[in-house]
């Protein structure tokens, strides 16, 4: 069994074939699957996916790049859904800052506080974090501590390998692996993978984005998490079944879900 943490099974992209697109991966033994949010916007489809699935759960948050459609009110309303198990997608990501100096600091400031403002939510309704880094590491883990989201813990999606955020393991943070694992220029998550405790490890597509070898190119989806579990068994020298294990074990204790 593997559990998809991390898929955008709302994407346009899955819109017309998305029964078999979860056909496929339940026939090779993926069983559980979590749709991240970015854009409360685009909730409704998440939400009529995870109530038609038994197997489907979704997440509220909103994504650095969406951080103008922040409202406090759509997670009072979402929050609550037996089917919502997280806060998030939220974080940082500093990679598209556009503008002067000054223009840029301010952008960091708002996604900052936007941010903070999810960490909250999430403490107060008592959900895992989903969070999203790219080029905002010490940013990230600054907020990540100040804010004491230990409390509720929660996955750093797409872990981007810095090895700066592997302390995070001791504040309750679990590891999204994903296809860049199996990538030839993924060197240094390569490198830092043997360092993630075990107890810490998870596996996600990111689909429709980041489709691993061997199928680079083409649409990603959570049948392709079998060649993320194959990789890590190869790289960590664990049978593919424990490493199925582990990753599940895992996944249904930060989640709490069964």
């Amino acid at each position: 069994m593997i559990i998809d943490t991390h898929v955008h099974l709302d994407d346009e992209r899955y819109r017309d074939d998305l029964d078999e697109v979860l056909k496929r991966a339940r026939e090779s033994g993926v069983e559980r699957f979590i749709i991240p949010g970015a854009d409360p916007k685009n909730l409704i489809k998440a939400v009529e996916i995870a109530q038609n699935n038994s197997d489907v759960y979704f997440a509220i948050g909103v994504h650095p790049y969406d951080m103008e459609s922040f409202n406090k009110d759509d997670f009072n309303n979402y929050i609550n859904h037996p089917k919502c198990i997280a806060v998030g997608e939220c974080g940082l990501d500093y990679f598209r800052l556009e503008g002067t100096d000054e223009e840029k600091e301010r952008e960091k400031k708002s996604q900052k506080e936007i941010f903070i403002a999810q960490i909250k939510i999430a403490k107060e309704y008592k959900k895992p974090l989903i969070v999203h880094i790219r080029d905002a590491s010490r940013d990230s883990k600054e907020i990540l501590l100040a804010h004491n989201a230990k409390e509720v813990g929660g996955v750093l999606h797409c872990y981007n390998a810095d090895e700066e955020l592997l302390s995070l393991a001791q504040e309750g943070f679990y590891f999204g692996i994903g296809g860049v694992l199996t990538f030839k220029n993924a060197k240094k998550l390569l490198h830092v993978l043997p360092k993630i405790p075990h107890e810490k490890l998870l596996i996600e597509t990111d689909g429709p984005y980041l489709t691993p070898t061997p199928h680079r190119g083409e649409r990603n989806e959570p049948l392709y998490t079998t060649f993320v579990a194959k990789k890590m068994s190869e790289l960590l020298e664990i049978s593919l079944q424990d490493i199925e294990k582990i990753t599940t074990e895992n996944a249904l204790r930060l989640f709490n879900i069964s």
